[in-house]
C-alpha cells in the first residue's frame, strides 16, 4: 500500500507534482494550488491510500521535486 500526504495550505503552485505525477495531482483552477486526487482531508492534510504500488515512483519523484517539501510518500 502507498500512502501519499499533501499539506495543501502550504502549496505555492509550482506545478512540479502535476508534471511528475499527473495521475495523482492536478492544479486547482480556483486558487492555483495542487490537489491530491481521491484524497481525504483532515485538518489541511490530504491523504491518499492506494493499493496500487505502481504510483509510488511517480509520487516519490513529485515529493522530491517539491520546493516547499509538503508531499510525503510511504510504502506500508
Amino acid at each position: 500500500m502507498v500512502v501519499v500526504t499533501l499539506q495543501r495550505n502550504k502549496c505555492i503552485g509550482c506545478n512540479y507534482c502535476v508534471e511528475l505525477a499527473p495521475s495523482q495531482f492536478q492544479m486547482s483552477k480556483k486558487d492555483g494550488k495542487s490537489v491530491l486526487l481521491h484524497s481525504n482531508d483532515k485538518k489541511g492534510f490530504f491523504t491518499l491510500k492506494s493499493n496500487d504500488d505502481l504510483i509510488f515512483d511517480e509520487c516519490d519523484n513529485a515529493a522530491k521535486a517539491c520546493p516547499v517539501k509538503i508531499i510525503t510518500v510511504k510504502q506500508v
